[in-house]
């Protein structure tokens, strides 16, 4: 199910969801300037890699990606989710709670997997943050969504919450089959980032109130 946007309007502009989107950008295609060897260097220097981990990694691994569909997937997921999260709490908030969510989830992911040796990349466990936050803060949304029926794809308007806990529940059920099988060489989705990420979402956006200048907007409309 790929989400296209969300039924909530945008109030302000979401200056910070644009540039994290930016960033994490540049730095893909400056990883794709590099040679195999120099990229291999780079991602295990700035990846996570939990058998040898350095505390830096847990910050700047979320701003690098594995390929284009990476990329694309996490910036798509970022812009839907994070222009609504950002509008309502404010720039700088944002962006105190989207890096905190990413280190969260990169702490859980270290737990679960400790002995890996695999680097592990992608803003996903920051973008599972800004997830869970919507849904508690947007419960009553909708997200217009591409969904795969049979061999033909339809738009739907689906609850917010029903998708973002279907979300959850799928890698929450993937992550726990999936212990074992990656503890030392094998790659894979950091699933334990993303349920850290969603967890840490849902508890830490208490402590970020919403604008009040947002809330009259919301009010008037």
């Amino acid at each position: 199910m790929i989400p296209l946007r969300s039924s909530e309007r945008v109030y302000s502009r979401t200056v910070i969801t644009g540039v994290l989107i930016a960033i994490n950008t540049v730095i893909f295609l400056y990883q794709n300037t590099l040679s195999y060897y120099r990229l291999d260097q780079f991602v295990n220097n700035w990846g996570i890699v939990p058998d040898d981990l350095h505390l830096i990694s847990l910050l700047t691994s979320m701003f690098l990606h594995g390929g284009w569909l990476h990329l694309l997937g996490n910036m798509l997921f970022l812009w839907v989710f994070g222009r609504n999260l950002e509008d309502l709490i404010g720039g700088g908030r944002f962006l105190v709670f989207y890096l905190v969510c990413g280190l969260a989830a990169a702490v859980v992911q270290v737990i679960a997997s400790p002995y890996a040796r695999v680097p592990t990349i992608g803003a996903s466990g920051a973008i599972a943050g800004v997830m869970g936050a919507y849904l508690i803060k947007f419960p009553r949304s909708h997200i217009d969504t591409l969904v795969l029926l049979f061999i033909f794809f339809t738009r739907l308007s689906i609850p917010a919450p029903f998708y973002l806990l279907l979300w959850f529940g799928m890698q929450f059920l993937n992550g726990f089959e999936s212990i074992g099988e990656r503890s030392y060489t094998g790659g894979g989705i950091a699933y334990f980032a993303h349920i850290g990420g969603f967890i840490a979402g849902i508890l830490l956006i208490r402590l970020f109130p919403s604008r009040q200048r947002w809330r009259h907007w919301y009010e008037e409309s």
